[in-house]
């Protein structure tokens, strides 16, 4: 039913190949357009569109090291570094 099909990238303007696997998929998902884009540019602009995780900077409340934690700690909870978490989750 479905036949490989070569398309151009319209990032960089590189021939792909649609194939009858991924038209397939894109039926079973109700996708209407075809892609537009080959995998690296898809992949390249999938991950430009990521931001980078805010760390945080504490102390932790076992033994004192420095630790960074991607939430902003609070002083009525306590934060621990990534040794001493695993050490309590451990027990």
């Amino acid at each position: 039913m479905y036949e490989d099909r070569t398309l151009i990238c319209k990032e960089c303007g590189a021939e792909f190949v649609f194939t009858a696997g991924e038209q397939e998929f894109y039926a079973e998902k109700g996708f209407v357009n075809e892609p537009q884009r080959c995998k690296a540019c898809r992949d390249a602009r999938k991950n430009s569109m990521k931001s980078e995780r805010e760390m945080f900077t504490a102390t932790c409340a076992a033994c004192g090291k420095e630790a960074k934690v991607p939430f902003r700690p609070r002083e009525d909870r306590p934060v621990y570094c990534s040794e001493c978490f695993a050490k309590m989750k451990a027990e």
